[in-house]
Parts: C-alpha cells; structure tokens; sequence
C-alpha cells in the first residue's frame, strides 16, 4: 500500500512538473493606452521596453478607440492596432495608460471600460496584475486620477502593482518630475522635453515590476488547473453554485413567436437556436462592420448565449447539472461581406460556456457570415448539447 501511494503521489509531482513547464512559457503584457499628442504613448515605449528586459517576456502597445472619429491623433498613435475589451482577458498582464482629465481618467479610456460588464461577470480579469501610468499638463490630479482608475480595476479583481519609491535614486530633481507612489507620470506643460528621462526611467522600470509579476503568478496556474482537474474528475461542479459565483444571471427563456418550439431532444441530445434578444427587444441590431461595433457584437453574443443557457435549463427540466456536455456552437454573424474577424465575437459565446459548465462545456465550433439574420439580429448562435 505504501508503495503504490508513493507511485501515486510521484506520478501526480510529475505531472504538476509539467503543467508547470507548460505555464512558463512567454508571459504576455498588453501595454493599452489612450493618447492623442503622443506624450502617454511616450511613456507606454518605455513601459514595454521595462517589460521586455524582464526575461521570457513580451509587450504588445495597442490604443483604445477614440470616441470622436473625427479627432486628430499623433501620427504615430494613429498607426497603433485598437484593442477589443473582451482580449484583455488573454494576457497575463496589462499596464494601463491615459491622458489626466479633470482628476480622472480620460473619457476615451473610460467608454472603453464601460463595455466590460460581461468580463466583471465571468470574473474574466481576476487575478490578473495591472498597473496605471499617466500624462499631465499641469500634473494637477494626477494621483487622483490613477487612484479613480484603480477603482475600476479593482472592480474587476486585478491585482495592482504600484511603484512606491521605484526610480528615486536616478531622479533628476533640478525640475519638476511626475513621479508618484501610485505610478509614473509625465508633466506634459512643464518646461524642458516631455516626458523626461526621469519620468521615462521610471515608467521603464514601472514595466519591469509588472512583468516580474505577471510572470509569478502566471507560473502558479498549473496549481489552479490541477485542482479544478481533481474537482472535474470527481463530477463535484455545481452549475447553479458557479452561476451565483459568478453574478451570472440568466434570463426568462425567450419564447416562441411562431410554430416552433424553443427545443427539441432527441437521443438525449438537445437543439437551441436563439438571438440577441434581450427584454423583448434584439440587443445591438444590425451589421458587423457598417452599423454595429465588434464591441457591440460581442456584447450580442454574450447575451445569446445566455438565452440559450435559459432555453437549456428548461429542457434540463431546471437543473443544468444535468447537462453531460456542450456538444457544437455554431455562430451566424450578419456582417458587411469583407468582414473576417467572427471567430473573435463568437469568444464571447464559448468563453461563457466554458466559464459555466467546465470541462463540459468545452466543445465544437463553427462560425459563419451572412448577409442578414431574423430581425435585424447580428448574430444567432445553434447550439447542441448532450443531457442525462
């Protein structure tokens, strides 16, 4: 007996061994900026650079959208990809940059966090390390503004890394620096070059600090997963316990307006076709690159797929726990005919799926253009599953 424990107990170590090679690989950082003269996409060159000369480490620059298209941007921030909200739960860190506005963030980068509800609800950020850096005319506001901007990150349960004392020794004190305790900071309106090299000293070794624990924690995953496995493997998931968990609300299962019904089972397989309605009325209508936003499409998706979640757990007669798997997940987007990026907003819909059912919700997957879908719909998702 205590041989084939011993055999057991190595066996698991061996595997832990490997998982935990797996998650040392790269280590991602997005470096997400809102800038319009160029002064916070300055500081966000340095911040990558702090974080690329940590070892095994990448930094990505992307830019939010700017609210008015019509707004002139520095050329070089113009050329910058836009970042979507729902790809922020792809990196194993984010440094977060914005202009000072009235003691806040700008509204720019604000808009850009307001379409994060179905990341706040799926937890989808929690855990992940994230720090603030900013540019100021004046630098009146500036701490107040990175502390209003983690507020909103510790909404959604990042783990912040600030710079305490980060950069004093080199700091030149002959003129005014942006330095701060809570994350660098650049005097925009101050006299001599903008950002200086102090302000950029410090927000290079701001990124160093954030990679240094992006890297950690992303290293601790392999634990995450060997837990969730062993928990899996007993068949212990509770859906309604990781719906509540996860402030998941479902909603009233949409109804039939015709001669059909919302499901059908057949060999225990059960068959859910829904849009993007959302009390009474279809969320976001339209088409993908003319009317309506990814952003928008996503947040369609989303909501979808909670109706079919609903429509399921009726056919589950009210107990999801009786779905055995998510077999196929099937997405038909309504978009302009040079549209390419479905499998992006059908994310929305997997990644909820596998969020709620686990291992069992992971599944098969197509995603499909068409030139209209039923009222004006965006997307309609048909999905399969197998129940006891």
């Amino acid at each position: 007996m205590k041989n084939q424990l011993l055999a057991f107990l190595t066996a698991v170590l061996i595997g832990f061994g490997v998982n935990a090679q797996v998650k040392s690989s790269e280590t991602n950082v997005l470096v997400l900026i809102h800038s319009q003269n160029g002064g916070t996409y300055k500081m966000a060159k340095a911040m990558a650079e702090g974080i690329q000369e940590y070892p095994n480490t990448k930094a990505t620059i992307k830019r939010v959208a700017s609210i008015n298209s019509k707004e002139k941007l520095n050329a070089e921030v113009e050329k910058l990809p836009i970042a979507t909200i729902e790809e922020l739960a792809n990196y194993d860190g984010i440094a977060f940059g914005s202009p000072v506005h009235f003691a806040n963030i700008s509204a720019d980068m604000n808009y850009f966090f307001s379409k994060s509800i179905p990341l706040w609800t799926s937890r989808a950020l929690e855990g992940k390390p994230a720090t603030v850096f900013m540019s100021a005319g004046s630098g009146a506001g500036k701490e107040a503004a990175i502390l209003s901007f983690w507020n909103i990150l510790a909404s959604h349960g990042m783990v912040i890394v600030p710079t305490g004392i980060m950069g004093t020794a080199t700091l030149d004190k002959s003129v005014p620096q942006g330095n701060t305790p809570f994350g660098a900071t650049s005097l925009a309106g101050s006299v001599g070059a903008r950002p200086s090299a102090s302000e950029l000293n410090l927000a290079k070794e701001q990124g160093k600090a954030l990679a240094r624990v992006a890297s950690g924690l992303k290293n601790t995953e392999s634990a995450k997963e060997v837990k969730t496995t062993l928990v899996e493997s007993k068949g212990n998931i509770d859906v309604n316990k990781t719906l509540k968990d996860n402030n998941i609300v479902l909603p009233e299962a949409p109804k039939p307006v015709g001669n059909y019904v919302p499901y059908t089972i057949s060999n225990n397989k059960v068959y859910i076709n829904q849009v993007a309605l959302k009390d009474g009325k279809i969320l976001n209508p339209g088409k993908v690159g003319a009317t309506v936003t990814e952003e928008q499409a996503k947040e369609a998706t989303y909501q979808t797929m909670l109706n079919v979640i609903a429509v399921l757990k009726e056919a589950c007669g009210g107990d999801l726990n009786k779905v055995k798997q998510c077999v196929q997940l099937t997405g038909y987007f309504n978009t302009t005919p040079d549209y390419t990026q479905h499998a992006g907003i059908m994310n929305s819909a997997s990644n909820l799926t596998a969020l709620v059912f686990g291992e069992k919700g992971k599944h098969a997957r197509a995603t499909i253009g068409a030139a209209s879908l039923p009222i004006n719909s965006v997307v309609e998702i048909q999905a399969i599953f197998e129940i006891e």
